[in-house]
């Protein structure tokens, strides 16, 4: 029986499409790219009109081989890769190695991998698309030439492993810009004043606003004072009642960005996490009632687009589920932002009526929850608005106004499946009238500083980049984590602030390297990269423009910048040097932080820096550390080893079994955390109240 290949990137989205095509197609994975540049030099031939010389990926020679024995098998082949420029690389890399003609109609795309969605996409295959693979490649070229070209300059003047960026540069640079504010800032102090009276058997407060009907600012507590003395002497009298309905619009369905947002904000998740567990639902998930199947369309998009098929079975679910009232007069359609590349829809679930908690058993707790969001948010999009009753009193004493505003839910519409953080205003305000005197209860004079602009954290961070049109969806998560990976960049709380390193390095590229940390020459290149998707552009040309300049760049700053020392802040701690007797220090590596003799280079002697984790070690009981394997697998064991051999895969606690006496051990399921014996003979497990 003949054969027909489908290669895709992952093996998650090999199984669930294998399911739906049958057995007449063998699918695959390519685990991603199979011919990059080579690591171990520029790759690109400047000369020579740019041209790159890739190679077969290191590791990557068995799976090529297996794959050219599949083709072989094969009367047809299906190039599936992800439906955006690296896909599209990816299959246009994948034609070559297998000897295929790009102008066959072999590249399929798959938005969202349902069955029907699937098989329709193998039905109505196209040609690689060339401007798509440009557009990729002129990218790769670009990042190839500020990274190979200025990272050697930051080795020979500030310190070796350094790089540079051509987008996490500005993603630095706008961090440290934000630090550079936060220091320049001058507090102010200023004050309120807010009015609280009784009517009736309620109380309400108002805000003092103006005087002689100008805005009132207040700069002390002396004036705070004196104003407050003159306003107890005065009546408070009503002198305005407005009172209309406003109504709230649904937001948008998510696009990559607005995901990452949300998902950081209202679940406390990283753009790196958000964006893993993305990729899981969209790729499938094993339903316990439906099998595996996509959960979500394509998670890399800056488009707001709905289908109208999606729109109609939103509507549906809402009109059974919620009742017609609940549908708008008009549908919500929604633009995308002038720079979107609008290739796919946004990200919504495949299934309009697959609601969360029908599928929550199939589902790790994450999973779930990012799930949940997404569809909330879709159905959201597609509800009436939310409607609200609210009332503005203004409020006269002498010259003095004040105001204050209340609002209370009238109907609520997209709220009933999407939660939204507001801001409180007074609900239910008492039924006074215009010119009734108010009894006046207290007069509150509250000190204020004004604030500096906060740190970004990576939600604004997102957000900002999205605003300036610094790289694209597909970018924002690798951005973040090459930043803080490389020490740039540290966490402090939630917030993103540049370490000294940061300052330093962007400082230089500041004053060497003025396109590759400008703001506005990156936005720019971005939208040159999307007009060569768009075939309006030669890659050739604007890798040129912009290469042409940086060189002279390049031989001004290895002339000009002399060595750049930085003293990296020395943590001393109390264990002793087994070799030297001196007090060690704590230093940061490559993989995190680890112990080293202050002596060096007389004293040589470093090791890990074991973290505690408060448990005693039931075999000594000295204390219990995590430790990490050759793999990079997290353990713990004795802090006493070698003397002591105690090591345990689960993390071990200082509570013991009350049927046999053993430690007792924290076992993760999906959706919580459990008490367990670690006797396996035993199999005792704590439940919740014991």
């Amino acid at each position: 029986m003949s054969q027909s290949l489908v290669i895709v990137e992952s093996p998650a989205k090999a199984k669930t499409i294998g399911k739906f095509l049958g057995k007449n197609y063998k699918v695959v994975a390519s685990m991603g790219h199979v011919r990059d540049l080579p690591k171990s030099k520029l790759g690109v031939n400047i000369e020579n009109n740019y041209e790159p010389n890739y190679i077969t990926i290191r590791g990557k020679g068995k799976i090529i081989d297996e794959l050219k024995r599949e083709a072989k098998k094969s009367n047809k082949i299906f190039l599936a890769t992800d439906p955006d420029r690296e896909g599209e690389a990816i299959s246009w890399h994948l034609a070559y190695i297998l000897g295929l003609n790009d102008e066959d109609n072999i590249r399929v795309e798959f938005h969202e991998i349902t069955k029907t969605a699937v098989n329709d996409a193998i039905k109505h295959p196209r040609k690689i698309k060339k401007t798509l693979v440009d557009a990729q490649q002129a990218r790769r070229i670009l990042d190839r030439l500020v990274g190979y070209e200025i990272s050697p300059i930051l080795w020979k003047k500030v310190k070796w492993g350094l790089s540079a960026g051509r987008v996490q540069s500005v993603a630095v640079r706008l961090i440290c810009d934000r630090e550079n504010d936060i220091r320049k800032f001058v507090e102010k102090e200023y004050w309120s004043i807010t009015a609280f009276f009784r009517h009736g058997n309620k109380n309400f407060s108002a805000n003092l606003i103006n005087y002689k009907n100008k805005k009132i600012n207040i700069d002390n507590e002396e004036q705070a004072k004196l104003i407050s003395e003159e306003l107890k002497n005065n009546e408070f009298i009503v002198t305005n009642l407005k009172k209309q309905e406003k109504r709230k619009s649904p937001y948008a369905p998510f696009t990559t960005s607005t995901l990452q947002q949300e998902a950081y904000k209202k679940l406390n998740f990283t753009t790196k996490k958000t964006m893993s567990i993305a990729q899981q639902l969209y790729e499938g998930i094993d339903l316990k009632k439906g099998g595996t199947v996509g959960l979500i369309t394509y998670m890399r998009t800056d488009s707001v687009r709905l289908s109208n098929e999606a729109m109609e079975a939103a509507k549906e679910y809402i009109k059974d589920s919620f009742g017609t009232g609940y549908i708008p007069n008009k549908p919500h359609i929604y633009k995308s932002k002038n720079n979107a590349q609008d290739a796919h829809e946004a990200i919504r679930p495949t299934v309009a009526d697959r609601n969360p908690n029908d599928i929550k058993e199939s589902l790790t707790n994450d999973q779930y929850k990012l799930y949940k969001l997404i569809w909330s948010r879709f159905i959201g999009s597609q509800m009436a608005d939310a409607v609200y009753d609210t009332v503005s009193v203004d409020i006269k004493s002498g010259d003095y106004g004040l105001r204050t505003n209340g609002s209370r839910l009238k109907f609520a519409g997209f709220l009933s499946v999407y939660q939204i953080d507001e801001k409180e205003e007074n609900d239910g305000m008492p039924d006074v009238e215009v010119g009734e005197k108010l009894k006046l209860k207290e007069l509150q004079p509250k000190q204020h500083f004004t604030q500096p602009p906060s740190r970004y954290t990576e939600a604004t961070l997102v957000k900002a980049l999205e605003e300036y049109g610094i790289g694209r969806p597909s970018t924002y998560a690798p951005i973040i984590s090459t930043i803080t990976d490389r020490g740039y960049v540290e966490r402090e709380k939630k917030a993103l602030k540049p370490t000294e390193l940061g300052e330093i390095v962007t400082e230089l590229l500041k004053e060497y390297f003025k396109g590759i940390v400008d703001v506005e020459f990156t936005a720019g290149m971005e939208n040159k990269l999307d007009m060569i998707e768009e075939g309006k552009q030669n890659w050739v040309k604007v890798v040129d423009e912009f290469y042409t300049p940086l060189n002279e760049d390049i031989k001004v700053a290895e002339e000009k910048i002399g060595k750049i020392s930085i003293e990296e802040p020395v943590e001393e701690t109390d264990i002793k040097c087994e070799k030297c007797g001196r007090n060690m220090v704590i230093k940061k590596g490559r993989y995190g932080k680890f112990l080293a003799c202050p002596g060096y280079p007389e004293c040589k002697n470093a090791k890990p820096l074991l973290e505690e984790i408060n448990v005693d070690c039931p075999l000594c009981g000295g204390k219990v550390v995590v430790r990490r394997s050759k793999r990079g697998k997290t353990f713990y064991g004795c802090k006493n080893y070698p003397k002591c051999n105690f090591i345990s895969w689960d993390k071990p606690t200082n509570e013991k079994c009350p049927k046999c006496g053993s430690y007792m051990v924290e076992k993760r399921s999906k959706n919580k955390t459990e008490l367990k014996c670690s006797n396996k003979e035993c199999n005792y497990i704590k439940t919740e109240g014991e």
